[in-house]
């Protein structure tokens, strides 16, 4: 009789993990009813924890008096509404744009939307330094701005001045998150921000103002648009709570591992040949360290699922293994199945050719849910049954 060892990913605690194991019994059973699943529960013992109760955790602005607590932040809004405009520096041209229908423009008149294009197009030629500190791609950014389709309604619903000011806005983001996807090492502060969204501004044709932070910059530095970043701030703590186990246990195995890999090894030696090794996730990665760090008599076959192994191993994190360092020959042969979904699964053939086989499955669940959908999925039974010793 084969033994399947089965050992879960991140996060996994009681009750999750007796639902998780009825559903890993259930698919086993269908593909090789001979087999018997023994879990290793690393989870509980080795598991990840806050053992002080959060005490790391800052209050968020505004939380009053306490622990870490900060006076009241005037500016949690603005952020906010900054960090909707970095997701989408369009944001605002669609919300004014929305709620405006096509007008009849009198003979001989200006469009709205003349002088703001012809001011784009300028800034896109001449490419004046005015969001240097934000980082590179200003006249690119003024150039596809002039050529939005949502300028025109945009200005025929805002005043010249709330436009000039909005389009600097945008240009702003736009330039940020440029930045921001090009992984730039150092990002402006808020003052910095703040003062290159009101020199677009006057450049877009808002009416100049005095130095510091008068009027215009005040106007300049608060988006219309909500949503963002406040909510999480506000709920750190929760969310935290929520996420610990999973990011908590990740780092707590690459910084101290060894016990959760000699835990493995024991109750493996206790075990009648042959077994098998199946590992979820970062329980792979567990799977994978054990076999390297030494020979483990009676394990047949290793199965990752879903597993960051021969990413960290080609990222030089693996802790058993250092790239480009082959498989010791005492590890046994190794299937790996990942979802083309799943951004936490990664492939192992190119690394160990002629050691590790892949098996791309697909649950036809996106990602997040792609991670944990391979346990209902027929074909990881079907692959898994095909390779039992």
């Amino acid at each position: 009789m084969t033994t399947v060892v089965f050992t879960h990913g991140t996060g996994v605690r009681e009750p999750h993990l007796t639902t998780l194991l009825a559903h890993v019994t259930s698919g086993l059973a269908e593909v090789a009813p001979r087999a018997r699943l023994v879990a290793y529960p690393w989870g509980g013992t080795h598991g990840a924890v806050l053992a002080a109760g959060g005490a790391s955790i800052p209050e968020p602005p505004g939380a009053g008096t306490g622990r870490g607590a900060a006076s009241p932040d005037d500016g949690a809004d603005e952020a906010e509404q900054w960090a909707r405009l970095y997701d989408d520096p369009l944001a605002e041209l669609a919300a004014a744009a929305a709620g405006t229908a096509p007008g009849a423009v009198p003979p001989g008149a200006a469009f709205p939307d003349e002088r703001p294009r012809a001011l784009l197009l300028d800034l896109a030629a001449h490419g004046e330094p005015l969001t240097d500190p934000l980082g590179p791609g200003l006249p690119e950014q003024a150039a596809q701005l002039a050529r939005e389709p949502l300028l025109a309604p945009a200005a025929r619903a805002l005043d010249p001045e709330a436009l000039a000011q909005m389009l600097g806005r945008a240009l702003t983001a736009a330039v940020v998150r440029t930045a921001l996807d090009a992984d730039r090492p150092v990002q402006a502060d808020g003052d910095t921000r703040d003062a290159a969204a009101a020199a677009l501004a006057v450049r877009l044709g808002a009416p100049p103002a005095g130095t510091g932070r008068g009027p215009l910059l005040r106007a300049a530095s608060r988006p219309l648009v909500r949503l963002g970043s406040r909510y999480a701030v506000r709920r750190r703590r929760a969310l935290t709570d929520a996420a610990h186990p999973a990011a908590g246990d990740i780092l707590t195995y690459l910084a101290r591992g060894d016990a959760v890999r000699r835990d493995l090894r024991d109750l493996v030696t206790g075990l009648r040949p042959p077994v098998v090794l199946l590992g979820h996730s970062l329980g792979g990665v567990i799977c994978l360290d054990t076999l390297i760090s030494g020979p483990l008599p009676g394990v047949e076959l290793l199965v990752t699922v879903g597993s960051q192994g021969p990413f960290l191993y080609e990222t030089g994190a693996l802790p058993s293994l250092v790239h480009p360092d082959p498989l010791p020959d005492h590890v046994p042969p190794w299937l790996n199945l990942y979802d083309r979904r799943d951004l936490l699964g990664y492939a192992a053939g190119l690394l160990f050719p002629g050691r590790a086989q892949d098996v791309a499955t697909d649950s036809r669940q996106p990602f997040p849910v792609a991670h944990s959908a391979y346990w209902t999925d027929p074909a990881v039974y079907r692959a898994l049954g095909e390779r039992l010793p």
